[in-house]
């Protein structure tokens, strides 16, 4: 939920993700300097499945080195024998049949390697991602206000499935490919070691090289994601429903499309220059290495054409077969190296987000609200000041010494003018923020001494923007309760004045609400959320503005909702019409972060001061508005009935009083 600045609160931009306001929360993190014994460690509870795949990496390297040593033996034993005797066709026979049988048993090595090495990749992969998923659950909501959701999504997704690769294939890659290099030398070496230090004599020069390489596209790497987080940001921000809501509202489609096709460029350029970085590297690589077998056949004439006889034909054959079994899996090695560092920037910016500490956590010794020593429901602020962490330093405080109690049971009502801090009020007491200095008591105990969780258990929020999964009305309203049975969940939408309206739909309680709910009026989604909030019965109820979006006889309707709702509940609300709070046995006036007048309506009104006021500005276009109404509905009879959307008289409650509004209509989103 985006916040208003009422006391410097900055939110998120309309471009790049605040990289700054994310390293200020990272700053004191704990950090690891060595990144590959981090990645390594992910792989810890997978090491018998590791030791495995060890195994048969190791196997299948020594299977393939073996071929080369039977080839030579073919050529110098059975077809051409150094003796000058005839074709040995038996000998020749078995050596045939050797290979074959170790090309096969190669084979089946490989198929149960790879099954290993993708179990184990995926796995750790599927680790990371619940990890980081779990991690960024537990953040401050603070932490969402100022961190757009694309960026955070990219980061799940792209981020740790552009490393799914490097956690899949590295380890048996780097194993198999050195054991392979490895045993292919030693073969050389055993075959002849002349022809193989004119076989190796580059390779230092390459490896040298190819750290360079390496460095060049871990940056390119990075860049290329930080690209594609900002293009799965703006498809987040202009593809949902509210987002194409307000681009078709202000004609601004093609501005959309073309801040996207250029984004998209970039991460067309960025992804070029990653596919090509080192290509030219590979291909110089690759011809040197292509061409050391026919310098060993010129090198190998002449030795061959020399008196000694230092080495025979099937030794060349021999050598240059071990050779070119050789290449691949050097390269192999360069390009897993080269991947490597590539990654090192990703696991960079997935372990950034994985070191974050979250801004509340509970302390050691908290305690569940069950035992605080006061009565549940009991909320009481002690001079409570509150600045939004990245605030402006001379900015004035969002809260500023706020002080109030709230008895068990009792309706509490916060007004004043826009920005003035009340939603802020609502978000301290369950500890969605931290207050900056005072104390917020919730059943008589300090919140940052009680279990979050157990906080949250005991109080339910209904706020403006209602949020609705794209799901069907049942599982919406049982994400309250997932045992709730159908007969809870229909009593509790009876209460809300909802349930006639969804067993009037096709599907009834089955019926998809499409993204946000956007197939449901504003009324009936407000009631849903009423009637979830009902369904979970907390002590404890938080009403954020919860009817200043609806016109005035849906706002009637959910009113009515709401007063079934608080009834024997500690409540706490924020409201623009009177209506809402006209019964509320205390009603703070909250001005600039204060509480400057506190009474009950009637004694708030007979003050004079700036409840009067402004509930008299307002009080004189509300009466316009409501003439305006009357003359409509008395033109169209059935307007009134089918604008109410009411229930049988016999599934409602009395009709609340007429609203009025207190304040001007508030803005889309939320004050701080």
């Amino acid at each position: 939920m985006a916040m208003r600045g009422g006391g410097g609160h900055r939110p998120g931009g309309f471009g790049r993700m605040d990289e700054d306001a994310l390293r200020r929360q990272n700053a004191e993190a704990p950090r690891v300097p060595d990144l590959r014994r981090r990645v390594f460690a992910l792989f810890r509870p997978y090491r018998a499945r590791i030791a495995v795949t060890m195994g048969l990496v190791v196997l299948g390297a020594a299977i393939g080195a073996i071929p080369p040593l039977v080839i030579q033996r073919i050529f110098d034993d059975a077809l051409f024998p150094t003796d000058g005797g005839p074709v040995q066709l038996p000998l020749l026979v078995r050596l045939v049949l050797l290979m074959v049988g170790l090309y096969v048993a190669g084979a089946l090595v490989g198929v149960a390697q790879t099954w290993f090495t993708s179990n184990v990749g995926n796995r750790v992969t599927g680790d990371l991602r619940v990890r980081m998923f779990e991690h960024l659950q537990g953040m401050e909501l603070g932490f969402f206000t100022r961190t757009k959701t694309g960026v955070i999504q990219s980061r799940l997704q792209n981020d740790v499935g552009g490393v799914s690769g490097v956690l899949t294939n590295t380890v048996a890659s780097i194993l198999g490919n050195t054991v392979t290099v490895v045993a292919s030398l030693v073969a050389m070496i055993l075959i002849d070691w002349r022809l193989t230090l004119i076989a190796v004599v580059l390779m230092p020069i390459l490896v040298l090289v190819q750290r360079r390489v390496g460095q060049i596209r871990a940056r390119i790497a990075a860049q290329t994601q930080q690209s594609l987080s900002e293009l799965t940001a703006i498809t987040q921000e202009t593809l949902s429903v509210s987002g194409i809501l307000l681009s078709k509202s202000f004609n601004r489609q093609r501005t959309e499309s073309a801040r996207y096709a250029e984004e998209n460029a970039n991460q067309i350029r960025l992804q070029v220059r990653q596919a090509m970085s080192g290509q030219g590297f590979f291909a110089v690589v690759h011809v040197l290495m292509a061409s050391v077998p026919a310098v060993i056949y010129l090198v190998g004439g002449f030795l061959l054409a020399g008196d000694a006889g230092l080495v025979t034909a099937g030794t060349i054959v021999a050598f240059t077969t071990v050779q070119a079994r050789l290449l691949q899996p050097l390269i192999g090695l360069m390009r897993v190296a080269l991947d490597v560092q590539t990654s090192a920037a990703l696991f960079a910016r997935i372990f950034e987000y994985l070191d974050l500490r979250p801004a509340i956590t509970d302390a050691p010794d908290a305690i569940p609200v069950t035992e605080a020593p006061g009565p549940i429901g009991r909320i009481e602020f002690r001079d409570v000041t509150f600045r939004y962490p990245d605030a402006a330093p001379d900015s004035r405080p969002t809260l500023d010494g706020v002080s109030f109690t709230v008895e068990p049971g009792q309706q509490v009502a916060f007004v004043g003018p826009s920005g003035a801090g009340k939603t802020t009020v609502l978000y301290l007491t369950p500890r969605l923020y931290e207050a900056s200095s005072g104390q917020v008591l919730f059943a008589g105990e300090d919140v940052r001494r009680l279990r979050h969780e157990s906080i949250i258990d005991h109080v339910g929020i209904v706020s403006q923007e209602t949020y609705l999964f794209h799901a069907t009305i049942r599982e919406n309203l049982a994400y309250a309760r997932p045992d709730a049975t159908d007969a809870e969940i229909e009593e509790a939408c009876r209460k809300a004045n909802i349930h006639h309206i969804i067993a009037g739909f096709e599907h009834g309680y089955d019926t998809v609400v499409g993204e946000r709910g956007y197939r449901l009026s504003g009324g009936e989604k407000q009631r849903i959320a009423i009637a979830r909030v009902l369904l979970k019965d907390p002590p404890v109820l938080l009403l954020d503005e919860a009817t200043s979006a609806l016109d005035t006889v849906s706002e009637r309707i959910v009113q009515e909702a709401l007063e079934t709702a608080a009834a024997g509940r500690t409540t706490l609300s924020i409201a623009h019409r009177l209506s809402t709070v006209i019964d509320a046995d205390v009603i703070h006036v909250v001005e600039a972060g204060r509480i400057v007048e506190s009474g009950t309506h009637a004694e708030l009104v007979a003050l004079g001061g700036l409840y009067a006021e402004l509930a008299e500005e307002q009080l004189a276009a509300n009466r316009v508005l409501e003439a305006e109404a009357e003359s409509e509905e008395g033109r169209d009879p059935a307007l009134r009935a089918r604008r109410a959307d009411r229930p049988p008289a016999d599934e409602r409650p009395p009709a609340a009083p007429e609203p009025v509004a207190l304040l001007e209509s508030p803005a889309p989103l939320p004050e701080a």
